[in-house]
């Protein structure tokens, strides 16, 4: 029996140049966004429509290029992360749109605080995949940590989808609010995109800084589950970040397309919990082949058909079983497992 050598396994196609024109790419976006949300409005599908096909658009072509760059098993490596991030951003949406119920947040300030949560998701995915590539060059069992995680996070997800448990957002009860509100008094109506105002000589917060405190907190569980998820298809930090920020950066314009038919997905809890149990496996495998040499292992193109078979099944049996319900209605939510 000997030691795992991750060291010597955990190879980059990032190099410094491209590592720095990334990081650029995905800040010009960031800010773009910004700008183009700095005055409050109704996001309409043909205009949420249009970004999305962009931010879809985008990671395509990116794959393409690395398909191109570096050959076929970096490029299934890409897409099949990318797939991975992409199934689990959705679940992202549909907290965010319970967030954005409990708090009343004005139509023309979603776009706003999804962007807060969308930023503060890809700077704490960049320091966990960071402290998960420090891990895998340190540890020998760190696969065998990550595959317990996501093992762990879909007994979970099956647990609570086998009680019937609801997903719910109990803005009292959260801790980053109740928090702020000791330190800071809250004023009941929203100001615009200002965070704090000054009622009788005092800066108070407003609702806005609390929804967009309670986005920012909720980031840090889904980075716990995300990042070891997409080191279970790739090894390569550089393309760890590429596939979550591509996945994230275009959550924004999807989460007002898909805004009705996100409820009707009642089973994603399902698929999710199936997907993240079978990459878990996958990495206790690869982790177990270090050892032992005879231990299979799971290729990346039968991850990439796997993820798939599992997305396409629980969105078709998710779709059927609210056939008849209105999309969007309070029936359909807490319907949702």
């Amino acid at each position: 029996m000997s030691d795992f050598p991750v060291a010597a396994k955990l190879q980059s196609v990032g190099t410094p140049s491209l590592w720095v024109i990334t990081i650029a790419g995905v800040i010009a976006l960031l800010v773009l966004d910004f700008l183009l949300t700095r005055r409050p409005h109704e996001v309409r599908l043909k205009e949420a429509l249009g970004w999305s096909a962009f931010y879809i658009a985008l990671p395509l072509a990116f794959a393409a290029w690395v398909w191109a760059e570096f050959g076929s098993e970096r490029g299934f490596e890409y897409l099949t992360g990318y797939l991975v991030e992409k199934s689990l951003s959705v679940d992202n949406l549909f907290v965010f749109m319970l967030l954005l119920a409990a708090f009343a947040v004005p139509g023309v300030l979603a776009q706003r605080v999804l962007l807060f949560g969308i930023t503060g998701a890809l700077v704490l995915r960049g320091v966990f995949i960071a402290l998960g590539a420090a891990a895998l060059q340190t540890l020998d069992f760190a696969f065998l940590i990550f595959a317990l995680i996501l093992l762990f996070t879909a007994a979970k997800l099956l647990r609570d989808a086998f009680t019937g448990h609801e997903q719910s957002v109990d803005i009292g009860t959260m801790r980053s609010v109740r928090l702020l509100r000791r330190f800071m008094p809250v004023v009941n109506e929203y100001h615009g995109t200002k965070m704090t105002v000054r009622v009788d000589g005092r800066r108070a917060l407003t609702p806005l800084a609390l929804v967009v405190v309670a986005v920012l907190a909720t980031d840090v569980v889904f980075a716990v589950d995300s990042v070891p998820a997409v080191y279970g298809i790739t090894e390569d930090p550089y393309l760890v970040f590429a596939t979550n920020a591509f996945a994230l950066l275009g959550l924004r314009a999807l989460y007002f397309v898909l805004h009705a038919a996100l409820s009707r997905l009642v089973h994603l809890t399902y698929g999710l919990a199936i997907i993240l149990a079978f990459i878990g496996v996958k990495l206790g495998l690869h982790w177990a082949h270090g050892i032992w040499e005879g231990v299979p292992q799971i290729p990346t193109v039968a991850s990439l058909l796997v993820i798939v078979g599992v997305l396409t099944v629980v969105t078709i049996t998710s779709l059927r079983a609210t056939r008849n319900v209105v999309p969007g209605s309070k029936e359909v939510v807490t319907e949702r497992r």
